[in-house]
């Protein structure tokens, strides 16, 4: 880890002995970093001012243990005007970052989809289109495939009936797998009742960014649901309940 000046932003902070707290960051060359910083005693200390979520930072993290400290912090420019709905997406994305993300690994492109996202989250964007391409890009960063060109495979298969004729099968629904992707829907009854099943005219629509349908945003969110649950395992994620 080089020992240079880089944007980050805020994810998470928690008290660390005297005076101290445990700061994790996301960095545009580090990737998400743990660090140690110290924030004085009072509460007028500039550096608790400046360890704020939505606030673009420049910091210099020095180190050569895991756990880093935070040796000099400054605001790269004012605190991103994020409330209401959008502030609890926000926190949201944050925490994905927080659980999901592994330390220290160089993600410069998921840096600025994150602070887009967040400058996205100040204007009167649709939350759901932004939430959504979000997770996509954070997925596809931590290695889950979407190869959409396979549903226009499946749109005709073949497939043989009891006597043995073959027949042309048009193919409208797929299920995920993390490790196989997209998988054809023959026959829905024999899938278990738990199996989230996905519109392959939706997911093309998906793929082509087309979003201004609903049924094609709820499909997306149950996506996305599905593998971000699976991520996550049995620990659902605190921000969600924001939303309720």
């Amino acid at each position: 880890m080089n020992e240079i000046e880089q944007r980050a932003f805020l994810l998470h902070a928690r008290p660390y002995q005297d005076h101290n707290c445990i700061v994790e960051l996301l960095t545009e060359f580090d990737g998400k970093v743990s660090a140690i910083a110290y924030i004085g005693k009072g509460n007028k200390s500039n550096k608790k001012a400046l360890l704020q979520p939505f606030r673009p930072l420049n910091v210099l993290l020095k180190g050569r243990n895991a756990l880093k400290n935070l040796s000099r912090v400054e605001a790269n420019q004012k605190s991103l005007n994020i409330s209401g709905d959008s502030l609890f997406s926000g926190f949201y994305l944050n925490e994905l970052l927080v659980r999901l993300l592994t330390e220290q690994h160089p993600c410069d492109e998921l840096f600025h989809h994150y602070r887009q996202s967040l400058q996205a989250l100040t204007t009167s964007q649709p939350l759901e289109k932004i939430l959504r391409c979000f997770e996509m890009t954070l997925l596809t960063e931590l290695g889950v495939l979407f190869d959409f060109s396979k549903l226009n495979e499946f749109s005709l298969l073949k497939q043989q009936d009891e006597q043995g004729f073959t027949l042309d099968t048009h193919v409208e629904l797929v299920c995920f797998s993390a490790e196989l992707g997209f998988i054809p829907v023959l026959n829905k009854q024999q899938l278990p009742c738990y199996t989230a099943t996905y519109s392959v005219n939706h997911l093309l629509a998906i793929a082509d960014q087309c979003l201004d349908n609903a049924a094609v945003m709820y499909t997306y969110k149950r996506l996305m649901r599905q593998i971000i649950n699976g991520l996550l395992g049995n620990k659902p994620l605190n921000s969600r309940k924001l939303f309720k």
